[in-house]
């Protein structure tokens, strides 16, 4: 950690103030990590399922949806371009 703190400007500051704990942004966030699966069940699941895949349509321009059907559950499944969008969408979400 002190390599990565060195190597840093004196600009960026990942330091807690709370805890005093420090955090690699980059050990955090994996960049290929942007494939989201959300699962819906019950009467109103496909349409549950559309409603979230237009609503990720609409906030993301490249991102690429597909809604599979299995027994009684359906999936939603999200390709996001960046991993930073999937995270934007699970967090105005509440995912």
């Amino acid at each position: 950690m002190k390599n990565i703190k060195s190597a840093q400007s004196d600009l960026v500051n990942d330091t807690c103030s709370d805890c005093g704990s420090y955090a690699d942004i980059g050990a955090v966030i994996d960049e290929h990590d942007t494939q989201l699966a959300i699962s819906f069940t019950g009467d109103a699941a496909q349409a549950e399922a559309e409603a979230m895949s237009a609503k990720a349509k609409k906030r993301f321009e490249e991102i690429k949806t597909e809604i599979k059907s299995e027994n009684s559950e359906v999936t939603l499944l999200l390709h996001f371009a960046f991993s930073a969008e999937k995270m934007i969408f699970q967090l105005e979400n509440g995912i």
